[in-house]
């Protein structure tokens, strides 16, 4: 079985999958080319001397590209390899990850951030909230500068945007240090418009009888294909020690088998990572294999609860939303096999076997935010008191929480979509995003302006401020009732029942590892709202004998 990417010894071997190739080069920048062998199975390799920090590419035909599994690059995407071997010594060998009931996410943007070593000098401010796990949007090489990760197409290597591979390794050294935990997003449903060379001498890669938005599908079927990824997974988690990985939308792997492999052979390799999903088709099954999975059912439910917005995906959520929070709560799912008119196909399954703590829950994340054309957070569409309540329940219920860069801090910057691509790609992508939203009557009339996702001021714009420390306070009292409260029992737990209060409000029950049970009444709505009279004092909340006041979240625990 040959791997990819250079195995570097005394001398090093470089190997490269290419089985539409007639012959291959390694191009050396201070050593003439080496001619590579042809191997069995479409694989192509060379030995020679060629230590850290060697630059190399392959040449096929009339070109140059650069290894697919280039663990750093110098000068982009079309630019040199380069042979990379750390010599990082870890403050933090000892370090395991935590249980993942205790798991409270912080998604950012590492670039925004100001790069590895930026995210660094924001840790010890995330731990004191009560962060436990740094999500970093994806890092894959990318072309140029600014993106928000998911056009990489050299998933191997950090971008140098960033930083170093051990400036890497230096931050998740020190959020371990901190008790941290730290994963990674990682795109093995597609590649880039720009630098995916792979079509050219692996056209194997990808099957043309199969679509998704973005082109071909990734043939998983291919022997090489799965070690690409399965072998970038395992690259991430013990050469970086990255906790666990967040793999992105999965709904475009168009195998399954590839998936529960790929979950196996790392839970073999790595039994104390964390493996989450996103997946719009709401698969339960895969939750036998995987930790837990992104709940979009959550974030949509509670946006058009907040908002009143129905256009798009969130007409399927807009009628009787509340009935859909509370099945959710309950269940994990929303949607367990109904007919969803905006996608018009049946979607989701069964779901209420599986655990609360399978499902990652969210008001906001980049996708949410940066899909809207002038990047809006909640904060500037919902009511203040009504936000609050929502993110009352997220934090204190018992799926686990997802928090969005900025949220803490009450951040009033956008997230806007921005690139860095050639002048010919940013104008399509400028015009495709301008068509997207040509039909809200805001930019059909002119009065708004989608921003040019190439112009640095747009990547600028969404720097976070200081913020207001009022709602740092907020959700540091909120996350420190989770971790006194409900993370202890976490283990353990499942839901009992759930009901409808009102068109704005639920309540619902869980039965904690103790035996304790927990109850969460949520009203979003303007007008108070009955409730079943409780026996005990809330320990986050208020109501007044049975009657729970607008824009208000209580939580009770009975003991057992």
């Amino acid at each position: 079985m040959s791997r990819w990417g250079p195995e570097v010894g005394a001398q090093t071997v470089f190997r490269l999958w290419a089985p539409a190739a007639d012959a291959v080069l390694l191009e050396l920048a201070d050593a003439e080319p080496l001619a590579m062998a042809r191997e069995a199975d479409g694989w192509w390799a060379v030995s020679c001397s060629a230590g850290a920090g060697t630059r190399y590419r392959f040449r096929i035909g009339g070109v140059s590209v650069p290894d697919p599994a280039s663990r750093r690059q110098s000068g982009d995407v079309h630019g040199w390899s380069v042979v990379e071997r750390s010599t990082y010594e870890w403050r933090t060998p000892r370090w395991q990850p935590r249980p993942w009931e205790e798991a409270v996410f912080y998604e950012l943007h590492t670039g925004l951030f100001g790069g590895f070593r930026g995210v660094v000098e924001h840790l010890e401010g995330l731990r004191e909230i009560g962060v436990t796990a740094i999500e970093l949007m994806p890092i894959g090489d990318f072309p140029g500068q600014r993106n928000w990760g998911y056009d990489g197409v050299l998933p191997y290597a950090p971008d140098e945007a960033y930083g170093t591979p051990d400036d890497l390794r230096h931050l998740i050294d020190e959020a371990h240090a901190r008790g941290l935990m730290v994963f990674l997003d990682v795109v093995y449903n597609h590649f880039g418009p720009d630098g995916n060379y792979l079509p050219v001498y692996a056209p194997q890669f990808f099957r043309s009888d199969l679509k998704t938005p973005w082109g071909d599908a990734i043939d998983f079927r291919q022997e090489p294909v799965q070690r690409f990824f399965i072998d970038n997974a395992l690259y991430w988690l013990e050469e970086f020690r990255f906790d666990g990985l967040r793999f992105d939308a999965v709904h475009a792997i168009r195998d399954a088998g590839f998936l529960e492999m790929m979950a196996k052979e790392i839970g073999a390799r790595a039994p104390s990572r964390h493996l989450v999903l996103e997946n719009e088709d709401n698969d339960a099954r895969l939750l036998e294999t995987y930790r837990a999975q992104w709940n979009d059912d959550f974030h949509n439910t509670l946006h058009v609860m907040l908002t009143g917005e129905h256009e798009g995906y969130y007409a399927d959520f807009a009628e009787r939303p509340a009935k859909k929070l509370a099945r959710l709560l309950k269940d994990g799912f929303a949607f367990q096999g109904e007919h969803m008119e905006h996608v018009d196909r049946v979607r989701g399954m069964p779901s209420g076997h599986l655990p609360p703590t399978g499902f990652v829950s969210f008001p906001q994340n980049h996708d949410q935010t940066g899909n809207r054309a002038l990047g809006e957070r909640l904060i500037d569409l919902a009511e203040e008191r009504a936000l609050k309540a929502a993110i009352a329940l997220q934090l204190l219920s018992p799926q686990i929480p997802l928090l969005f860069m900025g949220e803490e801090r009450g951040a009033r910057e956008p997230f806007l979509f921005f690139t860095d691509h050639n002048p010919e790609l940013a104008e399509a992508v400028q015009k495709g995003r301008a068509a997207e939203f040509a039909k809200f009557p805001a930019f059909a009339s002119g009065k708004a302006k989608v921003p040019d996702p190439n112009d640095p001021e747009t990547f600028e714009r969404c720097r976070l401020g200081p913020g207001d420390p009022a709602w740092r306070a907020f959700y540091r009292e909120l996350l420190q009732l989770r971790f006194s409260l409900l993370v202890p029992r976490l283990k353990g737990a499942t839901a009992i029942a759930s009901e409808v209060l009102s068109e704005g409000a639920v309540l619902a029950r869980w039965r904690l590892g103790d035996g304790a049970e927990l109850t969460i009444a949520t009203n979003l709505a303007h007008d108070p709202v009955q409730i079943p009279l409780q026996h005990s004092t809330p320990v986050y909340g208020t109501a007044t004998g049975d009657m729970l006041p607008p824009c208000t979240t209580t939580v009770w625990i009975e003991a057992a």
